[in-house]
């Protein structure tokens, strides 16, 4: 069933350049419409990348409202979107394993870029969470990742194939609700360090599913410095893959509701990383925040102290800086790396002006460009925020963005491509 966009925006609109710069444009163009609202999700780091192999498609989610977290019985269709026709729209399937913050984790399967693609769903009589391996040359699923004791979801994709991380989305909805799937089957209620629950890792040739590293481990990590991780659960946020499959960085926290940290404890945001065998379980000694990326080989792309900053997490240390102080008005926005690693973008939120705002830093000689806002309207905090979110496509020209269009009852979610000179 294929629906063509009513019309399609095409606009050219200035970017904001420094004085020391050419004049130039950067090209943004609104590719859905329509009454539904229309979104990929996640942000773009560690190469999770909108379009398939060929550029030809871009998968993303179509819902009827974005004004509460979906529970049970609130599906959202999964959808292809044809970049070689008029952005038409095509919808192939439904999940109910979504959020309106991570959409429901799509990563086109490095196995097979240009056909293949992860998305999370449930169950919907046991509300059971599985990842779904999705075949849009066949028009369906060909494999369902599903476990009946310990049902988790992907949260993270090897860069250079064959697995995948996944985690407990049923325990998120109770401790984190803007990264959870509200009404799913948690197996760990009550237990504040499962150790039957962590991080997970799923062979995605063969189905195999074993634990990476549980919360109990984690906790005792934890508690040589913070004794009072005893009376706070814990959960997991950003299971992110090196680009040489060879480092997950994962951030172990604790703390979030108010309701559960009933003694007003610090929240606990502890940065991990550990080997794909689960040796080299490691907490890094300093904290750096925002939504971390990884840069080449050990190093990742993080804030630290109002700079964009580079941290080596074998030496344990920061060995650089992308930008000067001045470049990114927050570096604790969401952030990803072009696939050839020499553009870099940023998208922050102005809570003032109620947008998202993306600035494109090139590495090789500091060339920035910033652009445009995108409404967000009220959808600044809380669990239905709608963040920046930027995801680059393959050939590292382009990123997709959402933002909010219409007025009052008529506002929708849409994607736009915003295209570099």
């Amino acid at each position: 069933m294929k629906r063509l966009a009513p019309y399609l925006l095409f606009l050219a609109i200035p970017a904001i350049i420094l004085p020391n710069e050419a004049s130039e444009k950067l090209k943004v163009e609104q590719i859905t419409h329509g009454k539904k609202h229309t979104f990929f999700g996640y942000i773009g780091h560690v190469q999770n990348i909108p379009w398939n192999g060929n550029e030809r498609f871009i998968v993303a989610l179509q819902s009827t409202f974005h004004d509460h977290l979906p529970g049970k019985g609130e599906p959202a269709d999964v959808v292809l979107i044809d970049t070689h026709n008029n952005y038409a729209i095509e919808i192939l399937e439904q999940t109910q394993g979504w959020n309106p913050q991570q959409g429901t984790m799509f990563y086109w399967n490095p196995d097979a870029l240009d056909s293949q693609f992860f998305f999370n769903d449930r169950n919907p009589e046991t509300g059971k969470v599985f990842t779904v391996l999705y075949d849009i040359e066949k028009r369906k699923r060909v494999k369902e990742f599903q476990s009946r004791k310990q049902p988790v979801g992907n949260s993270g994709v090897k860069q250079t194939g064959g697995a995948f991380a996944a985690i407990n989305y049923a325990r998120m909805a109770r401790l984190r609700p803007v990264t959870g799937y509200k009404d799913a089957y948690d197996w760990t209620v009550g237990i504040k360090h499962p150790k039957d629950d962590g991080i997970f890792l799923i062979d995605s040739r063969t189905g195999r599913q074993s634990l990476l590293v549980s919360f109990e481990q984690m906790a005792a990590e934890i508690r040589k410095t913070e004794p009072h991780i005893d009376d706070l659960a814990l959960f997991i946020n950003h299971t992110l893959w090196n680009r040489d499959g060879d480092r997950i960085f994962f951030f172990a926290r604790a703390g979030w509701r108010s309701s559960i940290n009933k003694n007003k404890h610090p929240r606990i945001n502890a940065p991990f990383v550990i080997n794909p065998d689960g040796t080299g379980l490691k907490r890094l000694k300093h904290f750096f925040g925002g939504h971390p990326e990884w840069d080449f080989g050990h190093r990742m792309i993080g804030a630290m102290d109002t700079r964009q900053i580079i941290y080596d997490v074998d030496q344990d240390l920061v060995v650089g800086q992308i930008g000067d102080n001045n470049a990114f008005p927050d570096p604790e926005g969401d952030i990803s790396l072009s696939p050839q690693g020499d553009w870099f973008v940023n998208g922050h939120k102005d809570k003032v002006q109620k947008i998202n705002s993306y600035n494109f830093y090139r590495r090789s000689d500091g060339r920035l460009i910033r652009s445009q806002g995108f409404g967000i309207e009220n959808w600044i905090s809380g669990d239905l925020r709608q963040d920046p979110s930027p995801a680059w496509n393959r050939s590292g020209t382009k990123i997709l963005v959402p933002g909010l269009v219409g007025q009052g009852e008529n506002t929708t979610r849409q994607l736009f491509i915003i295209s570099l000179p």
